[in-house]
């Protein structure tokens, strides 16, 4: 799952970044105003749309961001298949967490003013299943208010299961399913919701 699931959390990692400009303090994801979503295909045609539920993260004046998405969140609305996928394919036991870094020329936001949005493209680090790797990700970052940022992926990122490890557990979970297939690569989305810390 490579260009997504980072993905998704790619593309957050780089509108988070784009909040901390004019803060004199850390800004914070809102987990409640935040989602990352990615699609799996199994059966070869069928599709279905899965996301985590807790999401944390923050960024700071100088533009350092993370990002972290507790995999065991995995929310698919059927529990035996969140319970596969956190013990079969994220191994959450020994991997808990996502985690995506940036670091973000924070002079190309800082004259935002509210209600306006602004194309980008950063560069983030995602660390998933003890694989690290770069990634790209094209981003909308909307300044709601001075203290509100949003930050949402254009297009889904492409994650790749084998980049990261992850091909060994796909292969699991679609045996013990009894599954023909399930699509090795999957289209991560986001919109994440920043807040300045009081």
């Amino acid at each position: 799952m490579r260009n997504g699931i980072g993905s998704v959390v790619v593309l957050l990692c780089g509108l988070l970044l784009g909040c901390a400009q004019e803060s004199t303090g850390p800004w914070q994801l809102d987990n409640e105003q935040s989602q990352i979503s990615f699609v799996s295909t199994k059966a070869v045609d069928v599709a279905e749309v899965h996301r985590f539920t807790r999401l944390s993260g923050s960024v700071d004046e100088a533009g350092a961001a993370e990002v972290a998405i507790e995999l065991a969140s995995v929310d698919t609305l059927i529990p035996v298949r969140d319970e596969r996928m956190r013990e079969l394919l994220f191994q959450t036991q020994l991997f808990p967490q996502a985690n995506l870094s940036a670091s973000l020329d924070m002079a190309k936001y800082q004259t935002m003013q509210p209600g306006s949005s602004l194309i980008a493209s950063e560069s983030v680090v995602l660390d998933l299943h003890g694989v690290t790797a770069g990634l790209s990700a094209d981003v909308l970052v909307t300044k709601v208010t001075a203290g509100r940022f949003v930050v949402a992926s254009l297009r889904p990122v492409v994650v790749s299961a084998a980049a990261f490890n992850l091909a060994d557990g796909l292969e699991e979970l679609r045996t013990i399913a009894g599954l023909p297939s399930i699509g090795a690569s999957v289209p991560v989305s986001f919109v994440l919701t920043f807040v300045r810390a009081p």
